[in-house]
Parts: C-alpha cells; sequence; structure tokens
C-alpha cells in the first residue's frame, strides 16, 4: 500500500492574512509529523493573495524546524524562475540544518501569472532548459570533484533527492530518463494520470539516487464526521476553482450550503473535472474511494491536498485520513525514506 504525505499550499482564509495562514501550516506540521504523514511539501506560487508559500526555502525553513521525523520539502520549486546554483544553495543549507529530512521536488512551469514572470527577471525561453537546469542542479548537489570550479556551499555533495513534477507526459518522459521519482498533479489536472503513470513506469532508467521508478499521485481529500459535512467544506474549493475561471482569484472562501447556485453548469463541468482526484466523505466513504483509485493507478505515495477553510476542520480531515490509511493497511511512513 503507498505512503502519505501533505501537500500545503498555505491558503490565506477569507477574514484571515497571510501570517495565519503561515502559522496555521506550522501548526498542521506538527500534527502530521505526529499521525505519521511521510512528507510535508509547498508549493511556489507568486502573486496569488489566496497562497502565502511564495517564499518556499524559507517555509521549508520552518515547517523542518517545528517537526522531528517527516521529511520537508518542495512540491515545488519552480526551476526555471531561479538559478540552479540558487536552489542548490538554498536546499543544501536546508539539508545541513535538518539532515536527511529534506526533498526538492522540480516543476517546469512559472506558479504565476505572465506580468509576474517578467518581475521575476525570467527569461521565456527558460521552461525549454528546464531539463539541462535539472542536471545541473544535480551536479551541484553532487559529491564535490578535485578541481572543481563552481561550488555551491552548502549543497555540494549534500544529494537532496530530486523529484520531477508534472502534469502531462513531459515530466514523466524527463523523470524516467533521468532516473528520478515521479509527482504527478492530478490533485488539478487529472485528465494525462494514468498515461503519464505508464510513460513512467515504462521507461524508467534506474539512477545512482533511485533504483526502481516511485510515482507520487496527488489528490484532494476532505474528510470529515458525516459526508454531508465533508461536502459542505469542500465547496470552498469548489468556489475557489471557479473564481479562477472568471479571473478573480483571491482568498479561500467559506463553505455555503448549496454551491449549484453558486456555478454555471459550464463551471460546473469545468471545475468537476480538475477536481476529479477528490475523495469526500466521512471515513468509510474516503476510504472506499481511495481503495480504488490506489488499485486504479498502483501509486507509491498518495500526496494529500486539503483546501478547507477553518483550521480545525483541516485539521480533523487530516487526522481522519491518518486513520483511513491505517485501516488500508499502511503505515503512511516510510520505515527509512531514501
Amino acid at each position: 500500500m503507498p505512503l502519505f504525505s501533505v501537500l500545503d499550499l498555505a491558503p490565506v482564509p477569507q477574514g484571515f492574512v497571510p501570517g495565519d495562514a503561515l502559522r496555521n501550516t506550522l501548526d498542521l506540521a506538527r500534527h502530521a509529523d505526529a499521525w505519521g504523514y511521510n512528507r510535508y511539501w509547498l508549493a511556489e506560487h507568486h502573486n496569488m493573495i489566496g497562497i502565502a508559500s511564495a517564499a518556499t526555502a524559507v517555509v521549508i525553513g520552518q515547517v523542518a524546524a517545528v517537526t522531528g521525523r517527516i521529511r520537508v520539502g518542495s512540491g515545488g520549486i519552480m526551476l526555471p524562475n531561479h538559478s540552479p546554483l540558487v536552489i542548490a544553495e538554498q536546499f543544501g543549507t536546508l539539508e545541513a540544518l535538518y539532515p536527511g529530512r529534506i526533498d526538492l521536488g522540480l516543476g517546469r512551469a512559472p506558479g504565476t501569472d505572465q506580468m509576474t514572470l517578467r518581475a521575476l527577471r525570467r527569461d521565456p525561453a527558460a521552461a525549454d532548459r528546464f531539463p539541462q537546469d535539472v542536471q545541473e542542479l544535480q551536479a551541484l548537489l553532487a559529491p564535490i570533484e578535485p578541481g572543481q570550479k563552481l561550488r555551491a556551499v552548502p549543497g555540494g555533495g549534500s544529494r537532496v533527492p530530486l523529484w520531477i513534477l508534472g502534469s502531462s507526459l513531459f515530466g514523466a518522459q524527463l523523470a524516467a530518463i533521468l532516473g528520478l521519482p515521479y509527482a504527478f498533479a492530478s490533485h488539478f489536472a487529472p485528465e494525462a494520470l494514468m498515461p503519464a503513470l505508464e510513460t513512467y513506469r515504462s521507461r524508467f532508467e534506474p539512477s545512482e539516487q533511485q533504483a526502481k521508478p516511485h510515482a507520487m499521485v496527488g489528490v484532494n481529500v476532505i474528510a470529515a464526521e458525516t459526508d454531508a459535512e465533508a461536502r459542505r467544506l469542500f465547496t470552498s474549493a469548489q468556489q475557489a476553482f471557479t473564481n479562477m475561471f472568471r479571473g478573480t482569484r483571491g482568498l479561500l472562501p467559506p463553505p455555503i450550503d448549496d454551491i449549484e447556485t453558486y456555478w454555471t453548469p459550464a463551471e460546473k463541468a469545468q471545475a468537476s473535472g480538475m477536481l476529479a482526484c477528490s475523495f469526500v466523505g466521512a471515513a468509510e466513504t474516503v476510504r472506499a474511494g481511495l481503495a480504488r483509485f490506489i488499485a486504479q493507478t498502483g501509486a507509491d505515495e498518495i500526496m494529500v491536498a486539503a483546501a478547507i477553510h477553518d483550521h480545525a476542520a483541516r485539521l480533523r480531515s487530516y487526522e481522519i485520513l491518518a486513520g483511513v490509511a491505517t485501516a488500508l493497511g499502511t503505515p503512511l511512513r516510510a520505515p527509512q525514506t531514501a
């Protein structure tokens, strides 16, 4: 059975500010560590008032500082926004401070809009160099060679494990060629999930980091005491996706009693398609849905997002899921992780 991990976008709920969201992140991380989750990942997004994890490496350091066993990392760093050397230094520093607990998931997308992309000083052609940048970063994190002129300090020799993130066949192919673990963003882009997993597994070439394929699959889980309460909590995410289509991104809205009065049929179809890999309900409903999904995908790890407006309800959702994972026969956390 797969491992279970947490994906936290540090959502800023309506009525709150980014500081509240980041304090919620630290609290959720402490609980996730105690409940036995395998990883706690944060994602890089810019110019989005509803997401507080833009300074991803900074937040990862704070999360690692308040936890003791759970692996902490990025899901992901959008590498074309950065110099590979800077990322090697940042994550080499994190690894030096929290040895054996840091992951570096890498994405090719900008994680923002075109205006902000220019503000980041990003070269528009940077995405085309993503495979080369990944290899450059890999080399900077590898053991220092005699006579090596360019070094990441800290970073060189740290061997921080790299992951390739994606929502298309491109990332699956690259992860397979480089022999790296692969995380698919099916929590918001599920359409190519099965072809991507097949491509990754069939083309995987063993590497020094990874002897065999390791596929992580993103899902949304909204769990509560009853199916009805979970469905109501889920309306926050449904509204947020609808707002995105309307061009009105904002803070995470509170739940509503009737989502059907909020979206049009076209918006419902679009949002529901993007949220197809969502498991919403009481413990048994979530368990049954996840069991089918795991059988279908053969995932080695499930990365769980939960856009829930109320922090206490979000904590409870992950607590229920920890019990579901136990019922499915998984210990959540790997005894030893690479």
